[in-house]
């Protein structure tokens, strides 16, 4: 039966060792000669196969997994023949699959750089529109006449009014970012699903890869999480780390948007990447990371932005955003839900010390959404225990003092869960980890917010300049003793302003770490 085999294959999911007698091989081979009746199932298969293609005990393995992974746009299109529901490939835990489609909502520059790759993959999903008279006020200011349409009458032909105006050769979406290319904040407005036709594709979940990669088999069990310390990750040797030409870099940057659009996803740094600074680090274990910052136009005020994507053999994994203030740094970190039976642990430790590397970070926090606030994803994989198991600590009292009873009750009875409604509370602070030459505790209290909470107060009560272009210099104009530092300190001070609009915010950075006055000053506004 199809389920037995599909039941028999997940199994080799966790287990690894020598490479056996061949029977996880025979059992790839009868998948891939099997047809399957259901989305579910066929899901189910995809999902497995592309697991054992990131973490393979052989190279025979990840030859057969593949074939499997690049057959489905065949699958998908018999499902679709015999008139299965084929909604479930749409859902963000396996969208992407060759053969299938998905719809979302993207930003202005997503849209725009999709639709310049993919022209005919890409259109305005018209039937999954619900805020359609949105369309009005935005349109009239390219079509004339829709005035005397659009404001008295009901159910305005809006797609009609564009396939008037656009002519042949192009698309409803490619006119429309043409006509709001100078005013994108328009498109982002209008919330316009947009509907991506993945096809059978090198960028669809099952077939991309990164080319050239060599396989990284594991002959041996998975390393655990309990086989993972991040106090010995974060002394541990450097990572190889090199910067990408300007052209392999922007493949780079428009597979990473890629693989994060088909998820649904879209990070401020994956929209606006730095072009001249993509780097590439060697983790070991067959894991590769890309990580880059913004450009200065696009920087935030105070904190300097990384974000990057790591991959499993070849195979995108996940990603990883960065925000830092002198040794702060809040890490969101995502593995996508295929591979969360893998080294998770072990990998979050090669992301820390690479940003510890490269950085100069020390402190490392997690916002309390990634743990479980207000985010039902994070509560069933039981996302606090990841962290709390590697030695992260909350901040907030309260927490603190559930943690010590469950961790109490975890010691006392074997086979003891949290409840969910105990999860919810555990997420309700972040979480800290000090690393190396942190200073414990200085960061507990501290919010980038409350900076920007002191600088409005001191704006509405006439006591800063409004005109003040730099978020950065308008805090250093709320310190009390601004005057009377030094004046290397002050010259320092400069340096780190200039920094920020810089080729490189890792310097800006480092000059903030060696800056201990500056450093006292943030953590007594910011901190509350």
């Amino acid at each position: 039966m199809p389920s037995r085999l599909l039941d028999q294959l997940e199994k080799w999911k966790s287990r690894f060792g020598p490479p056996g007698d061949g029977q996880l091989e025979r059992l790839l081979a009868a998948a891939a000669q099997r047809r399957f009746h259901d989305a579910a199932s066929l899901i189910k298969l995809h999902e497995t196969a592309l697991y054992l293609r990131a973490y393979p005990r052989n190279p025979e393995v990840a030859r057969l997994a593949d074939a499997i992974l690049f057959s489905f746009a065949e699958r998908v299109a018999q499902l679709e023949a015999a008139g299965a529901d084929l909604s479930a490939f749409e859902e963000p835990e396996i969208s992407g699959i060759a053969g299938t489609s998905l719809t979302a909502v993207f930003s202005y520059e997503v849209a725009r750089r999709l639709a310049a790759r993919y022209p005919r993959s890409l259109e305005i999903g018209w039937d999954r529109y619900d805020g359609i008279d949105r369309l009005g006020p935005v349109l009239r200011r390219f079509l004339p006449l829709l005035g005397e349409d659009w404001p008295v009458e009901a159910h305005v032909p809006y797609r009609q009014w564009i396939s008037a105006a656009r002519g042949r050769g192009t698309t409803d979406l490619a006119w429309l970012l043409e006509r709001l290319a100078a005013s994108p904040e328009l498109f982002d407005t209008l919330d316009l699903p947009l509907t991506w036709q993945v096809g059978d594709t090198r960028t669809s979940r099952s077939r991309l890869r990164l080319p050239g990669q060599k396989l990284y088999c594991h002959q041996e069990p998975l390393l655990r999480r309990s086989d993972v310390s991040l106090a010995r990750g974060l002394k541990g040797p450097r990572l190889p780390v090199r910067r990408l030409a300007r052209r392999e870099a922007r493949k780079i940057l428009d597979l990473i948007l890629d693989t994060s659009a088909m998820r649904y996803r879209e990070l401020y740094g994956f929209s606006h990447p730095d072009e001249d600074g993509v780097y590439h680090a060697d983790a070991g274990r067959g894991v590769e990371i890309f990580f880059f910052g913004v450009p200065p136009a696009s920087r935030l005020p105070l904190r300097a932005y990384h974000g990057g994507m790591f991959f499993k053999n070849g195979v995108p994994a996940g990603y990883v955003e960065v925000l830092s203030l002198f040794e702060r740094a809040e890490v969101g970190f995502n593995l996508y839900y295929t591979f969360r039976e893998g080294e998770s642990g072990w990998l979050y430790a090669r992301l820390l010390r690479l940003f510890r590397q490269v950085l100069g970070v020390s402190c490392f926090s997690v916002d309390p959404y990634q743990i479980g606030l207000e985010n039902p994803e994070a509560v069933d994989s039981g996302a606090f225990w990841f962290y709390r198991k590697l030695g992260f600590r909350p901040v907030e009292p309260k927490v603190a003092a559930l943690i010590e009873r469950e961790e109490r009750r975890i010691r006392q009875t074997p086979g003891y869960r949290s409840s969910r409604r105990t999860l919810e509370k555990l997420a309700e602070g972040y979480i800290v980890y000090d690393g190396p030459s942190s200073e414990k505790g200085a960061w507990d209290t501290f919010r980038v917010r409350n900076l920007g909470l002191a600088v409005e107060r001191a704006r509405a009560a006439g006591a800063q300049d409004t005109k003040s272009s730099s978020g950065l210099t308008m805090v250093l104009s709320l310190i009390p003793d601004l005057a009377r530092w030094t004046p290397e300190e002050k010259t320092t001070a400069a340096k780190i302003l200039q920094a920020k609009e810089s080729a490189s915010e890792a310097r800006y950075l480092r000059l903030m770490q060696r800056h201990a006055r500056l450093r006292a000053a943030f953590l007594a506004l910011g901190s509350g």
